[in-house]
This record gives C-alpha cells, structure tokens and sequence, in this order.
C-alpha cells in the first residue's frame, strides 16, 4: 500500500515537472523541469517494478537515467555553444 501511494505522490510531481517544462520563462529553467521529469520517471519505473514484483526494471531505470544525464548534458552544450562538436573551450571559465 505504501508504494501504491509513493507512485501516486511520484506522478503528481511528474505532472508539477512537466507544468513548469511547458511554462518556464527561460529555456535553462525548461532544461532543469526536463531533467527533473526524467528523473522522477525512473523512480516511477523503480517503483513499478517493485509492485509488479519484476526487479529486472530497476535495470531499466538505471538505463534510463544513464540516458537522461547524457541527452541533458548534450541539451546544454547545444543551447550554450550552437553546436555539439564544439570543444567548449571559448575562454569560459565555467
């Protein structure tokens, strides 16, 4: 029962995530809502699995969050730099 509503309280914050991805006033805050959609799916994967009784989707999860922190990071790097095959090295000392 408690993992029931632990899904349930992981979707509400899902919706909440996807709401500010749409609204966000600034392309880095539609990132960050992005991510953070991302990574309440693969608790929402994880918990399923342990209702379901199927642990090999915790094994999915970890795939999926593996993918989420790449597509992100190369989310970033295109908006910051206009290109993925930049360097990154424009003087930037962030």
């Amino acid at each position: 029962m408690m993992f029931a509503i632990t899904t349930f309280a992981v979707l509400i914050a899902l919706g909440i995530a996807l709401v500010r991805a749409f609204l966000g006033p600034t392309v880095f805050d539609r990132i960050l809502a992005v991510n953070s959609v991302g990574t309440k799916t693969v608790l929402l994967i994880a918990a399923l699995g342990f209702l379901t009784g199927r642990p090999d989707f915790l094994d999915i999860a970890i795939v999926y969050a593996l993918i989420n922190f790449i597509g992100v990071v190369a989310v970033l790097k295109f908006v910051k730099y206009g290109d993925l095959a930049s360097s990154g090295s424009d003087g930037d000392s962030v």
